[in-house]
């Protein structure tokens, strides 16, 4: 054996027990196989979850024109706010920078609450403060909650997802009136939360 081949450790031969090199090189091999094709199947899940969702998102499956929303169809201004539906009510909202419309919707206690909402513009946050009813509103989607009020009460309605540099300023109220009192409010009395509610 050469002076360079013994002083060089990769050149000496292995000792008893020791993996030989070509070994170790298709173990790595293997590993670096497996590692590529896991990646492989990760990234694909991830492109086949993007585009069904996109196409097919998960809590919003119903469709919307968000430009011509206010134009035609079941959120035009003059449907807004509170109406009596079979044995509950449904309210139908719309968000927009920054604010709900309307502002203020009155609902009767113990009463089958159906919310209906939709954006114009950007995506925002509907969540009423103290209750379970929680959904992200998104343009091009309506967005529907199902809910009911044990008692008369006062509820705020804020955006939780940022909208914009007003977004702060961006909340409405759902004031939830006696089951009797509401049939007697007319339309306009429905989302008008600055009158007071004639016994």
């Amino acid at each position: 054996m050469a002076n360079g081949e013994a002083s060089n450790p990769l050149l000496r031969p292995l000792p008893s027990g020791v993996v030989p090199q070509d070994e170790v090189d298709r173990n790595e091999k293997r590993w670096v196989i497996i590692m590529l094709a896991l990646l492989a199947v990760m990234m694909l899940i991830i492109v086949i979850t993007a585009i069904t969702h996109a196409m097919h998102p998960p809590s919003n499956v119903e469709p919307i024109d968000p430009v011509t929303l206010h134009l035609q169809g079941e959120f035009v201004e003059s449907n807004l706010g509170t109406a009596g539906e079979g044995d509950g009510v449904t309210v139908r909202l719309v968000a927009q920078q920054f604010s709900f419309v309307p502002n203020c919707v009155k609902v009767p206690a113990a009463t089958p609450v159906k919310i209906r909402i939709t954006s114009a513009d950007v995506v925002h946050g509907f969540i009423l403060v103290d209750t379970n009813v929680n959904t992200m509103v998104v343009p091009g989607f309506v967005s529907e909650v199902r809910t009911s009020f044990a008692s008369p009460g006062e509820y705020r309605m804020p955006c939780h997802e940022f909208c914009g540099l007003g977004h702060q300023g961006m909340y409405a109220r759902v004031v939830v009136v006696e089951k009797d009192q509401f049939p007697k409010l007319t339309q306009e009395q429905r989302t008008d939360c600055v009158s007071p509610v004639s016994p």
